[in-house]
């Protein structure tokens, strides 16, 4: 590779990871379009840094002696930069051209293939009915029966391992109402969408059970909403992102592997908002995406569903010290004033709660749960199970998981 290039990192999942007693990281590609996985020794993780885009390699080894004070030898930048060319996480024409034949074959494809199954759960139907089935005997509803019919849900978005009793004691609740549902609505985090996105796709989505087919006529209602370009400007994220997909699983047991049409949405973070004190409810073009959703919700019988976590505390998540008992009650209080804007479908209190503190506990579902807010606006709440799960070995690190359902108005 010529000395003249300039390298740019692309964003990555960076996990600390030790191999053979040397203490390093694992690269990933977030978007889950390249299997493939490298090991960065940690005396070479400030490299990538340096690999932004406006550095030649030897202004990058000249940037890495002055800094740190060590040699960074040219054939092991070479090697690290090759290394990363191949696995297609450097941000290039290499990668585009990848890019481009990664979503041309998403879209031809007959539909969205579960990208988890077999990892979070089981890839047989067989299997998977049983494994969610004991999950649901193991959590039994213990709630009154709900007063109204159920209109949306709120579910984790976390893996079924950690997360299993909240998404059971919310399924389980809602089990009539995604039996009578003739369409649904899922309102994902996209993890990997910038701020102010909100991505579709006309893809249908499947799981072990079967397909379930997307509702194209509210897709092309909500393209025209925000726009064409911009609502499937990152569809690609649909391959990999698991916010939707754990809860369509979900969905589909309960429903006996019965289809229903699907409108699957991944809504990116609200950095935007929150950084000019502005609140969403001002955004025209967010505005008419409300509307569109209302008028889908309205047309038939529709449930509506948010897939989110709530907060990500600890070292795994930048914070400086481990979250103790002590951390966690406050943390819990902070979550509980959350759960009653979600009670009281308020989405403005959701929103200003998480702004006042500019997002300080980052809360997954942010901007997914204040749209599902939103559309369901006014409609009162049951909050059926809360837990912090951890997210570290040592257990100084958590996310609180929350499920809950919207009850249609009187």
């Amino acid at each position: 590779m010529a000395e003249a290039t300039k390298p740019r990192v692309r964003p990555l999942r960076i996990t600390p990871y030790t191999y053979q007693d040397i203490p390093g990281f694992v690269l990933q590609d977030p978007l889950g379009l390249s299997e493939r996985m490298l090991f960065l020794p940690a005396d070479l993780g400030p490299v990538l840094a340096l690999l932004d885009g406006t550095r030649t390699l030897q202004a990058v080894r000249s940037e890495f002696l002055m800094r740190y004070g060590k040699p960074l030898p040219p054939e092991v930048l070479h090697r690290l930069v090759t290394d990363l060319d191949a696995a297609f996480m450097l941000d290039n024409a290499r990668f585009r051209a990848f890019k481009e034949e990664k979503l041309a074959a998403y879209r031809r494809a007959v539909y969205r293939a579960p990208r988890l199954a077999g990892q979070v759960y089981p890839a047989e139907a067989a299997a998977l009915q049983t494994a969610l089935d004991k999950y649901l005997a193991d959590a039994p509803v213990t709630l009154p029966p709900p007063t109204r019919p159920i209109a949306g849900v709120v579910s984790p978005h976390i893996d079924y391992p950690r997360g299993w009793r909240v998404y059971a004691s919310v399924w389980g609740y809602a089990r009539s109402a995604v039996q009578a549902a003739a369409r649904v609505i899922v309102l994902g985090t996209d993890h990997n969408g910038p701020p102010g996105s909100l991505t579709l796709t006309r893809q249908h989505y499947a799981t072990p059970y079967g397909v379930l087919p997307t509702a194209t006529e509210v897709v092309d209602a909500l393209a025209q909403a925000w726009g064409p370009d911009e609502a499937f400007r990152y569809e690609l994220h649909h391959i990999g992102e698991h916010s939707v997909e754990l809860a369509l699983v979900w969905l589909h047991h309960l429903r006996g592997g019965q289809p229903v049409e699907v409108v699957p949405v991944l809504v990116g973070a609200f950095d935007h908002y929150v950084q000019q004190r502005r609140d969403p409810a001002e955004d025209p073009r967010l505005n008419r995406v409300v509307e569109v959703l209302r008028q889908a919700a309205a047309a038939q019988p529709t449930l509506v569903v948010a897939a989110v976590d709530f907060a990500h505390v600890g070292p795994a998540f930048g914070d400086p010290q481990p979250w103790g008992k002590a951390e966690r009650q406050r943390l819990h209080r902070a979550d509980e004033g959350l759960l009653n804007a979600v009670r009281r479908g308020d989405p403005a209190a959701w929103f200003w709660r998480i702004a006042g503190v500019e997002d300080r506990y980052r809360i997954c579902g942010f901007s997914a749960l204040y749209l599902y807010l939103r559309v369901l606006e006014g409609q009162t709440g049951v909050v059926t199970g809360y837990e912090h799960c951890p997210a570290d070995p040592q257990q100084g690190s958590w996310v609180s998981v929350a499920g809950a359902v919207t009850l249609a108005a009187a």
